[in-house]
């Protein structure tokens, strides 16, 4: 399967990317898509027709088609934990019966979304200023994202949100809330997360020690009731959710009270529908109009074809600031494994090292690393057409313009005939305009994709994460994986809880690593 690939891959290692155009005038329409209002520009790659129908043929080997209809049909495809994928039945508000192990769960998943609504509208209408959502992981980087993402749809209480059990975090949020005003939300699916849960205490100590009753003061989003009622929350505040919605895929149930909260149920449910139309696309539209397939397909081509080990999301939005970190957990977490689902070694590597920033921030930092280092990145940029700040209608074109521009640039580079042409306009001659003009050399063809979308709403934010979500998924099924488990977060957290005695000097470390006890006895030396 993987050698076609790679032949495609060799032969188009050197393919100018500029020639292509030059060759076809019709390649940027042939080589983008649109759904749901969005398009995808994927055609300042190296990815000719050719290679296109390789990258297809990858799809249907892996039976693309087949393992995506048995995700929304609800069949265990998380195989090495017995459990169906269905993050999408939370955003199915106008769809039929979704069944797991022959029971239709949408019952449960409409009365769960009435029931956040409920809790939603009470806060709401309330006098809390300030909801702090203490999660981590699938439980923070969501709603988090989402929260500024949607900032201008934000007409409830402030949000802010605390993950890291560095002290730090909780102290500075605290800091700017009044105790008699502040809701907490308390986010863990087991109830036992012991970042979330040391924070939970915390907070639990601020409002007693501002004499502030705790009663009513603390929401759990946690399948596990039980454990939330011994710690005092009762189960009228409890929201929970099945094992079938990952941590990283739960922002579209429970976990995302906060930002509906936020913005409000209706503009929640805008968001839903966004995420319902995506699936739809998804579902329906043929293997080469599809986009999720398609933007899987191009990440396959750069990262197992051309071997490029990173990928930069670009995000021409400042409220998109920390996609890119959401983006990466989502990618890191579902597509990092070195063994396929049979658990035999991977033949190729998994998935990419996915990081960003949003433009025009990274042009002043890592964007020259990205049109003159000696590695390739691809770059995926994000833009919408239009912006919210109607009488900054000019910032917005000029937003535009540079998200454009380095594309174009990322593309076109810049020859040394052209750097040697400007160094003599410059008045220099000799060694020293070739050496200038050496260091003012771009060397092009750099591929980049381009999302744009009209605006950024609820809708095509839904639109957008489920984009991502389903091109995650597209990618594992075509690397043999399991998306939807994260055993390599496991190991870390074991470990970290053996060390808490030794770190307070309550235990001994002889079974430790000399490393791990010269580390120790410099703690102990300076605490």
């Amino acid at each position: 399967m993987w050698t076609a690939l790679k032949s495609a891959a060799e032969a188009g290692k050197t393919r100018s990317i500029t020639e292509l155009f030059d060759r076809d005038p019709d390649r940027a329409e042939a080589f983008s898509v649109t759904a749901c209002d969005m398009l995808f520009d994927y055609s300042k790659t190296q990815i000719d027709a050719a290679s296109l129908d390789t990258l297809i043929a990858l799809a249907k080997d892996a039976n693309v088609n087949a393992r995506r209809d048995a995700m929304f049909d609800g069949s265990q495809i998380n195989e090495t934990e017995g459990r169906a994928v269905l993050h999408t039945a939370l955003r199915n508000l106008d769809g039929g019966p979704i069944t797991v192990d022959g029971q239709d769960v949408m019952p449960d998943v409409l009365r769960g979304l009435s029931r956040m609504e409920a809790i939603a509208n009470d806060v709401r209408a309330s006098d809390i200023t300030d909801v702090v959502n203490i999660g981590i992981g699938g439980s923070d980087l969501g709603p988090a994202m989402a929260y500024l993402a949607l900032s201008p749809y934000r007409d409830g209480p402030r949000c802010h949100f605390v993950s890291n059990v560095d002290g730090a975090d909780i102290a500075d949020t605290l800091r700017g809330c009044r105790p008699d005003k502040t809701l907490f939300i308390v986010a863990s699916k087991t109830f036992t997360t012991i970042e979330t849960m040391t924070n939970a205490r915390t907070a639990r100590a601020w409002l007693t020690d501002h004499n502030v009753p705790t009663d009513g003061r603390f929401i759990a989003l946690s399948s596990n009731a039980d454990a939330a009622a011994d710690w005092g929350i009762p189960e009228d505040r409890v929201l929970g959710f099945e094992d079938w919605v990952g941590g990283r895929y739960s922002m579209w149930g429970p976990i995302g009270l906060s930002l509906m909260i936020a913005i409000g149920a209706d503009a929640f449910k805008a968001f839903l529908r966004g995420g319902q139309a995506m699936d739809r696309h998804f579902q329906s539209a043929a293997l080469h109009e599809n986009m999720p397939v398609l933007l899987a397909l191009v990440g396959i081509w750069h990262n197992q074809g051309l071997g490029h080990a990173t990928r930069a999301v670009l995000p021409y939005d400042n409220r998109l600031s920390r996609l890119p970190a959401y983006l990466q957990q989502l990618e890191m977490e579902s597509n990092g494994k070195s063994v396929a689902m049979d658990g035999s070694d991977l033949s190729v590597n998994s998935g990419p090292v996915v990081w960003g920033e949003p433009g025009t921030n990274g042009q002043h930092a890592f964007y020259q690393l990205i049109h003159q280092g000696t590695r390739v990145v691809p770059c995926e940029f994000i833009i919408a057409a239009n912006g919210h700040e109607e009488d900054l209608r000019h910032h917005h074109e000029l937003l535009i313009a540079n998200c454009l521009a380095q594309s174009e640039a990322l593309m076109r580079g810049r020859s040394l005939q052209e750097a040697r042409a400007l160094m003599a306009d410059a008045g220099l001659s000799g060694d020293e305009r070739e050496r200038q003009a050496r260091h003012r050399v771009f060397p092009g063809n750099r591929p980049s994709t381009t999302l744009m979308v009209p605006k950024v709403t609820p809708e095509i934010l839904g639109q957008i994460i489920a984009l991502y979500e389903h091109r995650v998924f597209v990618e594992g099924v075509i690397l043999g994986i399991n998306s939807f488990d994260q055993w390599g977060v496991e190991l870390g957290k074991e470990l970290a809880t053996s060390l808490g005695p030794l770190v307070s000097g309550d235990a001994p470390a002889d079974d430790k690593d000399a490393s791990t006890q010269g580390l120790l006895v410099y703690v102990k030396r300076f605490s």
